[in-house]
């Protein structure tokens, strides 16, 4: 990879910050010590290959419900995706004002324990392979795009179930954006930094730190001393 992961600012659509004090978390455990190796396989594959896995009824119904958000708000769009209980969708809110933030989950466990409110951000239960599909064909162009501390999966076999090695590459690519994958395996965002480059998008990569976490997860895994990393991108606006 020409991306070279580093601790200093960069220009670019991410820049750095500092850290924080100690507590105790598991670092992501794996037998895979690199980049996988099927991982530019996959991505040509996906980009080559619609997938055309049918969409589910809820799903929709979510869309349905973003899309009437979207309409009461003639704003910038943003997409906070495994937004898990919602702390990054209202801090995102709050740091950007003047767009609207929909915050997007899979467990309505997660989405049931958020108390805050705001009135630009909106948190939806749905499945991410159903509802980047659809904002895609509804032509969403998003102004920024979070992945933030996704389930990494790092057993090998399970390359497929990261979302640079899943079907739905091409659909979150299509979306646009500066997007923003931040995680605590530094082969996670290696990897997601060469499935971007394999599409034809610039990267920047970084060792990541910051005295104000946005995320449960950030903040827990900063205070137990490991290393955060994160993938910056500013996505093409058209559909792969």
């Amino acid at each position: 990879m020409n991306d070279k992961p580093n601790s200093s600012s960069h220009d670019g659509p991410c820049s750095t910050s500092i850290s924080l004090p100690h507590s105790n978390s598991r670092q992501p455990s794996s037998k895979q010590n690199g980049i996988h190796e099927k991982l530019p396989q996959l991505v040509h594959r996906h980009l080559s290959s619609p997938f055309r896995k049918p969409i589910l009824p809820f799903n929709i119904a979510a869309f349905e419900t973003a899309q009437e958000f979207i309409a009461r708000h003639n704003k910038p769009l943003i997409l906070d995706s495994c937004c898990g209980v919602g702390e990054s969708t209202y801090q995102l809110a709050r740091q950007h004002p003047d767009a609207v933030v929909i915050g997007i989950d899979k467990s309505a466990n997660r989405i049931g324990k958020h108390t805050q409110d705001q009135e630009n951000y909106l948190l939806l239960r749905a499945d991410l392979n159903d509802f980047w599909r659809l904002a895609v064909e509804a032509k969403w162009q998003l102004q920024h795009h979070y992945l933030l501390y996704p389930n990494p999966w790092p057993k090998a076999a399970h390359i497929q179930r990261r979302w640079h090695g899943s079907a739905l590459f091409p659909s979150l690519l299509a979306l646009g954006g500066i997007l923003e994958v931040r995680s605590n395996w530094q082969i996670y965002i290696e990897e997601f930094a060469l499935a971007l480059k394999i599409a034809g998008i610039q990267t920047q990569v970084e060792h990541y730190q910051t005295q104000d976490p946005i995320t449960p997860f950030e903040r827990k895994y900063q205070q137990s001393g490991h290393a955060l990393w994160r993938c910056c991108a500013q996505l093409a606006a058209h559909s792969y």
